[in-house]
């Protein structure tokens, strides 16, 4: 059986990756501030209470399934940081915790876990990031946003580098404009148009794709 850790899996982009790999047989481990939503989703599915940016509670985890491999770790919780977004509002609060979990914390959650991901037979470590944090298709504002993933991105093709004698495949994932929360309605993407089109792209990852930073469809985008 293949198995699954999802982080920000309560809601949006996460608790539509828990339903499709659920789905599909997966052995699926559902990690939100508020896992109790997802009781309801058929599936072998373990939630997990976790705040992201609590280093403790995430190596509390990393040693609770100690010895069981992970195949496939998908580093999705994010936040907007959108009161810090534009220049004359930028608030240093807003911009150090937009930082702390769009890029330490899927950082932390790496470094705890890839023991448990180079055990597996997939040996996929994704992150969710963003088109906005491409340097080369920049268009101002957004500023914390754009920084901590753009930080993310540097993060991750460090990880292809530094893993790569374990195996692992790293990869960023952009989701798309999706219409969830932080996308709002006026998105041009659905969930389920952007989440299984993610699916599909992480199946089949190959050796030969570690450090890339893909869009939801597979296309290459520029760093």
């Amino acid at each position: 059986m293949s198995t699954v850790l999802i982080t920000g899996a309560a809601r949006g982009l996460g608790l539509e990756f828990v339903k499709q790999y659920a789905a599909r047989g997966w052995k699926v481990h559902a990690c939100a501030r508020s896992p109790e939503s997802l009781k309801e989703v058929p599936g072998d599915i373990h939630l997990h209470k976790l705040e992201v940016t609590d280093y403790g509670a995430v190596k509390a985890l990393a040693s609770e399934l100690k010895g069981e491999a992970i195949d496939v770790l998908i580093c999705n919780a994010g936040v907007a940081g959108r009161e810090a977004a534009d220049l004359g509002s930028i608030d240093p609060k807003v911009w150090r915790d937009t930082f702390e979990v769009n890029a330490l914390a899927p950082l932390m959650m790496a470094e705890a876990f890839v023991e448990q991901v180079a055990a597996s037979t997939d040996r996929k470590l994704i992150a969710i990031s963003s088109r906005l944090g491409s340097i080369t298709h920049n268009d101002g504002a957004r500023y914390a946003y754009r920084a901590s993933k753009t930080a993310l991105n540097m993060e991750w093709k460090s990880l292809s580098k530094d893993t790569a004698s374990k195996g692992l495949i790293c990869v960023v994932l952009h989701p798309g404009w999706v219409q969830t929360d932080m996308g709002g309605q006026a998105a041009t993407l659905t969930i389920a148009q952007s989440v299984p089109s993610m699916v599909k792209v992480i199946d089949g990852l190959k050796p030969a794709d570690n450090g890339r930073f893909l869009n939801f469809d597979g296309a290459e985008l520029p760093w």
